[in-house]
């Protein structure tokens, strides 16, 4: 199985550590143009973290520094091994900037012990020390002993590097003047791991990166992935049964799996690790960067623009594309997620067009907040065309409501009754048709749902076909009535745009598919149900008791064109995407047994509605 684990370490640096952007673009030689060393920076407790800078040859002139601060590591080490690719696009690499990457406390070649999501600290004193102050004392060394710099300094990343990102705009640096948080994780119990309270199984494998501490510096991986023996996930979770049988897989050293078996709920713990409640007078010009279908850091992007926007009086602006994780730092001609496809060279157009130009402006231009770029751009996922606004949501929207009603239908008007499934821990609904081991599911965000519809455990509600265009702009949220038989449930709510008959396929089209009545993903989320009234305090349901279940969608920007159909699908299982509710209310379903697991029945009641935001 050795091929398997490194597959799985390829795929890893493949997507997080070269997470930069596209190794096909035209040939560009950094070590003929880039003179590199590596140093180690010391902190204010006096704990080294080994930091590689790329300098210009080209000394006539002063460049401005653009740094990003990553847990997977800084490589390649070694003052002749150059990376192929540095900075956040080709063209800020080519036209000349002093880029610095740092390996964070506790990473790599960095001293220290790493902390996940470390806790910020307000009002530090001494030697007190978070990612905020190593970022503060990292810059600090940087503009007084790096030469040929202007003394202005950006910092950007993607997902973990963008959580960094995201952390230097706390107790700020004043030469740090831009930064750009993208798919910025903004707190661990609504990202990545965790989604409303469902854990997240599909991200276990990546466990192994974060839960093992390294005990000194290093230019090897400390940790390794599990070996499963499988390339099929959901035969391989549905065989494994409850979550504590993972334990085979992952002792008590493993620091991250023990967290989250110990913090089911949304605790002090997480609390603490959370990043946008912080985001307060910030300084620095920001612009946030996220993919509307980024199936790991959707929720932190918004969030953190948002919170950001209505706290602070700076430069912010928000920037979505219809991306996977990280896409629009890669070099694709053809944009597609899935089967569906966007458009040509979208993440080439925004590397030149908006993030080139928002660094250059306040890094080596006039840094006012005049800088010709719209507050809001945004992907119209469905007319699959860009779209600028002044704020988010939009002004000029207004709110429609849907009701869930009988004969499957969606309705303007409340009804009554009710419609019902049984739901089987033990024949779960799958998330993907796909037969596949991944190391983080992403596909699936637009995914055709023929497959869920078609199951006697998904409840389907849908308009019959639309006459006029349709465009959602912003938040979803679902106002569930429902009751079950057992204790515990999740609820699993999908926006479903439905094809016509006569759409036709593209070379991203699966073999087996026919974009024929396609029924495309476009929003999901899940609600564990024991936290419908709060995250900390999780309660049981009182057997067949309607009971009110409100489920946050993150915002869209999805225009139902003429001639298809809003679909909105009701489920209780998502397997392996989330681990299984025992349906059987226990305490913590880490600790569940297998005869916790009951087969159950759910009704949603016709007074359920889901609520959009409509462009005017």
């Amino acid at each position: 199985m050795q091929s398997i684990k490194f597959m799985l370490l390829r795929a890893f640096f493949l997507f997080y550590v070269v997470l930069g952007y596209s190794q096909n673009s035209d040939a560009y030689d950094v070590k003929a143009n880039y003179i590199k060393q590596e140093v180690d920076i010391v902190m204010r407790d006096g704990v080294k973290l080994h930091t590689t800078i790329y300098s210009p040859k080209d000394t006539s002139k002063k460049y401005p520094i653009l740094m990003q601060r990553t847990p997977y590591s800084s490589r390649p080490y070694g003052k002749d091994q150059f990376k192929s690719k540095i900075g956040p696009n080709e063209f800020l690499m080519k036209e000349g900037n002093i880029i610095v990457y740092q390996d964070v406390r506790g990473r790599w070649m960095s001293e220290g012990v790493y902390d996940n999501m470390r806790p910020y600290i307000p009002n530090k004193k001494g030697k007190q020390f978070d990612e905020a102050s190593d970022t503060y004392d990292t810059i600090d060394w940087l503009v007084k002993n790096l030469n040929n710099t202007n003394g202005r300094v950006g910092v950007w990343g993607i997902s973990y590097p963008g959580f960094y990102a995201t952390y230097s705009l706390l107790d700020s640096h004043p030469a740090l003047k831009a930064v750009s948080p993208q798919a910025c994780i903004g707190d661990f119990f609504f990202d990545d791991f965790h989604h409303n309270g469902a854990y997240l199984l599909s991200y276990w494998r990546a466990t192994a990166v974060f839960g093992y501490e390294k005990t000194k510096p290093t230019t090897e991986p400390w940790y390794s992935f599990p070996d499963i023996g499988s390339e099929d996930q959901y035969q391989f979770f549905k065989d494994i049964g409850p979550l504590s049988n993972l334990d085979q897989y992952y002792k008590d050293d493993n620091v991250f799996w023990t967290q989250l078996k110990e913090h089911p709920n949304y605790d002090d713990f997480w609390q603490k690790r959370g990043i946008i409640q912080h985001l307060k007078d910030i300084k620095p010009a920001v612009m946030v960067v996220g993919g509307l279908f980024d199936a790991e850091d959707l929720y932190g992007p918004f969030e953190t623009y948002e919170k950001i926007e209505t706290q602070s009086t700076n430069y912010n602006i928000m920037v979505f594309g219809p991306w996977s994780h990280g896409d629009w730092a890669r070099d694709k001609e053809r944009q597609a997620i899935g089967n569906v496809y966007f458009g040509d060279n979208l993440s080439k157009g925004y590397q030149k067009n908006i993030e080139t130009k928002f660094f250059n402006h306040f890094l080596k231009g006039e840094a006012t907040n005049e800088t010709g770029l719209p507050e809001i751009q945004i992907f119209d996922t469905g007319k699959k065309e860009w779209n600028s606004f002044e704020n988010w949501p939009p002004k000029n929207v207004g709110k429609k409501t849907f009701f869930l009603s009988e004969k499957e239908g969606l309705s303007s008007k409340s009804g009554s009754g009710f419609s019902e499934f049984i739901s089987d821990p033990k024949k779960p609904v799958p998330y993907s048709e796909d037969i596949k081991m991944v190391f983080t599911p992403r596909k699936y965000m637009t995914d055709d749902q023929r497959f869920a519809a078609r199951r006697p455990d998904v409840l389907v509600f849908e308009t019959p076909v639309i006459e006029e265009d349709m465009t959602f702009s912003g938040e979803i949220l679902a106002k569930l009535n429902v009751a079950t038989t057992g204790s515990d449930a999740d609820w699993v709510v999908k926006l479903v745009d439905v094809y016509p008959n006569n759409a036709k396929g593209t070379e991203e089209t699966q073999e087996y598919l026919k974009m024929a009545n396609y029924h495309m993903m476009v929003r999901s989320e899940v609600m564990r149900g024991r936290f419908r009234n709060s995250f900390s305090k999780p309660e049981p349901f009182l057997a067949d008791q309607k009971t009110e279940v409100n489920i946050k969608l993150q915002d869209v920007h999805h225009t139902f064109k003429k001639g298809h159909k809003l679909q909105i699908q009701i489920q209780s299982t998502w397997f392996p995407l989330i681990d299984l509710n025992p349906q059987t209310y226990v305490p913590n379903i880490f600790k569940a047994k297998a005869s916790d697991f009951t087969k159950q029945t759910h009704k949603v009641y016709h007074d359920s509605a889901i609520e959009f935001s409509v462009l005017k």
